[in-house]
């Protein structure tokens, strides 16, 4: 029995449970990817490249270092690795990562529109901003230097354009909440801007002063990390 398995059983668990509501994009796809990192080491468990969830057991999942090295694991780990090692390096508060194809979300995407903080909590929860990553190609540097120019901004959620979404948190659970916040905020703005009317945001610096109560738990979370020593893998 391996240390990693507890990590490999969570995010075998998310991935089945984000194909069964269509976050994937297809029930019988292998789109999107899903990783987790291991309290106290510089190591993430990921999802394999190129292989059905609906097929995957446990033990099929990898582990990579933050180096890219893979310790565990049948199957090679997720083309889009590097993008969530990179979160990992550039977001301290980060412990989880879910990248998704989730249609209402991705349809941002395809114009290029960014979703503003239309919920006070919707905007406790994932931020101040819905951002709109450029394009590059998936497993790409163009697409990795792209994500960390807007992981600055400490939200949990970014939609990659032409792409899909991008989910950030510090852990499982509450990343997979994300995604649903996410997928639900962007199907009620659609129907909103449907009807041609004029959309309401959150009155002007709302969005950020509700946002500090989330960076205030993002820097404990921080804290905590950093009180353990990271094992050399």
């Amino acid at each position: 029995m391996s240390k990693y398995d507890p990590y490999k059983e969570q995010v075998l668990a998310v991935c089945l449970s984000l194909m069964e509501d269509g976050y994937f994009g297809t029930r019988h796809g292998s789109a999107g990817n899903v990783s987790v990192q291991v309290d106290g080491e510089e190591t993430i468990v990921i999802t394999p490249s190129g292989k059905k969830y609906s097929d995957l057991s446990p033990a099929d999942l990898c582990v990579v270092n933050f180096k890219g090295g893979k310790i565990e694991g049948p199957h090679e780990p997720s083309i889009e690795t590097p993008m969530h090692l990179a979160c990992y390096q550039n977001r301290k508060d980060v412990s989880a990562v879910i990248h998704t194809h989730q249609p209402h979300a991705s349809a941002f995407g395809l114009i290029n529109h960014p979703i503003p903080a239309l919920f006070d909590e919707v905007a406790v929860a994932i931020g101040h901003t819905v951002d709109i990553v450029p394009y590059g190609l998936s497993g790409s540097p163009d697409l990795l230097e792209n994500v960390v120019s807007k992981l600055s901004n400490r939200c949990h959620c970014y939609i990659l354009q032409n792409h899909g979404a991008l989910c950030v948190g510090p852990n499982l659970e509450k990343t997979r909440l994300f995604t649903e916040l996410l997928e639900k905020t962007a199907m009620v703005y659609q129907m909103a801007l449907a009807t041609g009317k004029e959309i309401t945001t959150l009155p002007e610096g709302l969005p950020l002063g509700l946002f500090q109560l989330t960076t205030m738990k993002q820097d404990m979370e921080i804290a905590r990390k950093e009180s353990l020593t990271p094992a050399a893998v």
